[in-house]
């Protein structure tokens, strides 16, 4: 799946549960951890594999249920001493929806080979063309079926998302304006 894919779905989920659990659209800073959360296997993986070599796959290391039940206590722990478990729960909520959309079909019917990453170091990961990189991938992207939905997916989630009057925005434009210099 794409980022955007993985973005617009953890959020979608995210702001269910915040309804749910807290009766409200999500707040500034869990936005800001559900987006992170959703993107964090691949800002692992990929540069370790497809970038220094470091890692056999671009799904393994932070794709794995192993690292997930180390890191969500970890994760959601610090949330708690810090006084943002609202934070941390939006985390893990992004982190394991990447881990789910990143499923391809087959298990869904039987064939298993696809999820192995899933379980590393204890399987290895499924076996992938080589991608050349981030950069040869994207070059090559086509508008699929599955990608088609993964966009018009991340289309509602945009319009959900300014529903919820643009949670983390402005948080995020502070921060920036606060720490980059843009030329006032």
């Amino acid at each position: 799946m794409w980022p955007w894919g993985h973005l617009a779905i953890a959020y979608l989920v995210y702001t269910l549960y915040s309804r749910v659990r807290y009766g409200r659209s999500p707040r500034a800073l869990p936005a800001i951890a559900v987006a992170i959360g959703s993107q964090f296997p691949d800002l692992i993986d990929k540069p370790l594999a497809w970038e220094l070599g470091l890692l056999s796959s671009g799904r393994s290391l932070a794709h794995s249920i192993t690292v997930a039940s180390l890191l969500i206590p970890v994760v959601y722990a610090v949330g708690v001493r810090v006084g943002h478990r609202e934070s941390a729960a939006a985390f893990a909520i992004g982190h394991v929806t990447h881990l789910v959309t990143d499923l391809p079909p087959m298990p869904f019917r039987g064939d298993f080979d696809g999820a192995t990453y899933l379980f590393w170091p204890f399987l290895g990961p499924p076996e992938y063309g080589e991608s050349g990189g981030v950069l040869v991938l994207f070059s090559r992207h086509s508008f699929s079926i599955r990608n088609t939905v993964q966009l018009a997916v991340f289309a509602i989630a945009i319009v959900v998302w300014y529903r919820d009057r643009v949670p983390g925005l402005g948080f995020a434009w502070r921060s920036v304006r606060r720490y980059v210099p843009l030329g006032e």
